[in-house]
């Protein structure tokens, strides 16, 4: 199978890419990526022989539909993800988020293309702490922020190509993903890599705003599950049941880094910070019978610290200029 994966040299598209040149060899794989800040094209070198990597945009109607045209699928990854920049400028967002799904799906309307789309589950806004529901793929949108608008948006064009022009298609939305190659403005390796430089990690407000924390590993494995397994135009949810406030998940990184329980700083909240998220995976377990290897989270994050540790070059030259514009924010 010719697959094209667009966002294949950002942190979950990466992953994607190792995991299935490991776990599917007979796909052929080609990778469309911008490289923007959040994209190397380094993140591929053990596998760069084995693929095809393209450098161009999205939202680049006629590079798109070359690349649909020669693939037997889509796995859409691309995306701009980082809440904060989508508050400080929300133009990228619209551009690769929204323009850049209506070029794949017009792409994959006119070649007759099968196309997965990742997207989040921000879409759907947040959950009171106390509220004991989770998401489903019934709950409807209330996007927060113009990164999970963008998200939001994007979905509801994927589900009205299905059922107006009947492409072959389907979504999931997943939790927070963790894990290697992960850019250091992201909670999770903001936090470790400060505590590999010195630096006390830093928790929005009381840093009660709870995750639904997932290895990208078992994302992975899911998407691969659905396309091979999932029904045609129907959405699957994607979540380990690890939901944990950020302030549980300072308190294991410093444990398992051995730092003082007390050895972190609050920072101001960022404008519109969702509560909390809550994923029901039921639908995607019972119909495709996938489940998570890191079921728990203490093992994937250990993993995810060694990554880190034993990666110091990959991650430094991106940590000064990520800590300063975070300072700009005072955050």
């Amino acid at each position: 199978m010719k697959v094209l994966v667009t966002g294949g040299a950002g942190f979950i598209g990466t992953n994607f890419v190792l995991r299935t040149r490991a776990t599917r060899p007979d796909w052929q794989i080609t990778v469309l990526d911008a490289l923007t800040y959040a994209g190397s094209r380094e993140n591929l070198s053990p596998v760069a022989d084995q693929i095809e990597f393209v450098r161009g945009n999205v939202a680049d109607a006629d590079l798109v539909d070359r690349l649909v045209a020669d693939a037997d699928a889509v796995v859409h990854f691309a995306a701009e993800s980082h809440n904060d920049n989508s508050l400080d400028d929300p133009w990228p967002f619209m551009e690769s988020n929204i323009i850049g799904t209506y070029r794949l799906l017009e792409a994959v309307r006119r070649h007759h293309v099968r196309l997965h789309h990742i997207s989040t589950d921000e879409v759907y806004g947040d959950l009171e702490l106390d509220d004991p529901s989770r998401f489903t793929e019934q709950t409807p949108v209330n996007p927060s922020s113009p990164y999970s608008a963008s998200k939001a948006s994007a979905d509801l064009l994927v589900r009205a190509w299905i059922r107006s022009f009947g492409i072959e298609a389907t979504l999931s939305n997943c939790s927070n993903n963790y894990g290697p190659y992960q850019h250091v403005e992201k909670f999770i390796p903001r936090q470790i890599t400060g505590i590999l430089q010195g630096v006390k990690p830093k928790l929005y407000g009381a840093g009660a705003n709870v995750r639904d924390w997932i290895h990208v590993d078992d994302h992975n494995d899911a998407v691969v599950t659905i396309l091979e397994k999932g029904r045609l135009g129907e959405t699957y949810l994607i979540g380990a049941d690890g939901e944990m406030n950020n302030r549980q998940i300072v308190a294991l990184l410093l444990e398992l880094m051995g730092k003082p329980a007390d050895w972190f700083d609050l920072v101001p909240d960022r404008p519109g910070h969702d509560m909390r998220y809550a994923i029901d995976s039921s639908k995607l377990r019972a119909e495709t019978g996938w489940t998570p290897k890191y079921q728990d989270i203490r093992a994937g994050l250990t993993q995810t610290i060694e990554w880190y540790r034993a990666n110091e070059a990959w991650w430094t030259r991106d940590k000064e200029r990520t800590e300063q514009a975070y300072q700009r924010l005072g955050r």
